[in-house]
């Protein structure tokens, strides 16, 4: 998923699970509202906190984490989505006051 398209589904109102699966430090430093901050090396062993009935929308800085996040995600059944370039390319396209590292 882009950025242009997870805004559109904020914008609508739509009913999803934001997860943030960057580090803690990193979430200090610019986050998403509503995002749920889950570190990826804590996906696997929370799998069963999931609700298999909810869409979730996974990010990270760039992407690279959020689609393992995804991948493990999926394999237990799950309904998970990666956005693309992260919180990056949100800060770059959508929220251009949102500061980066």
């Amino acid at each position: 998923m882009t950025v242009q398209e997870l805004k559109a589904k904020v914008d609508r109102g739509d009913e999803f699970v934001l997860i943030d699966v960057r580090e803690p430090h990193e979430h200090l430093i610019c986050n998403m509202p509503d995002a749920e901050l889950i570190p990826l090396g804590e996906i696997a062993n929370r799998l069963s906190e999931f609700d298999p009935t909810q869409q979730y929308v996974v990010h990270c800085k760039m992407g690279g984490r959020s689609a393992q996040a995804v991948d493990l995600m999926s394999q237990a059944g799950l309904d998970a989505t990666n956005v693309t370039g992260g919180i990056t390319a949100w800060a770059q396209q959508v929220d251009l006051t949102m500061p980066t590292y």
